[in-house]
């Protein structure tokens, strides 16, 4: 089993910042990538950013240029820088891991993001 937990979740104003950080332990072997998604309140679970193990990125396009994902792969870490936010950027933030052939994903349980006008 492999756990994932987000944390840096929080309250923050328009044009402001935050960092999410997630954390994976467990049996982890073979990571093809790791990344974040967000659920908007009625909306579907989308695609923030993504990274490889070998460090190739791939984002929103309506985060590029604003948020920035990195990794520690020492650490099974993984980050999220976010900048100039915006109130549609309000959501539940997840984390996954992506592993092996198959592959096997999964997810942390989530932190909540919320963006002020």
């Amino acid at each position: 089993q492999v756990q994932l937990v987000e944390s840096g979740g929080g309250l923050v104003q328009a044009g402001g910042s935050l960092r999410l950080s997630c954390v994976a332990s467990g049996t982890i072997f073979s990571v093809n990538s790791m990344g974040w998604y967000r659920q908007a309140p009625g909306k579907q679970r989308e695609l923030v950013a993504t990274i490889t193990s070998g460090g190739s990125s791939n984002y929103a396009d309506s985060v590029k240029g604003r948020f920035t994902i990195s990794r520690d792969n020492a650490k099974n870490t993984v980050y999220l820088q976010m900048n100039s936010l915006k109130p549609e950027d309000t959501a539940v933030y997840y984390c996954n891991v992506n592993m092996g052939r198959l592959p096997i994903i999964y997810w942390g349980k989530g932190t909540l993001v919320t963006v002020s006008a």
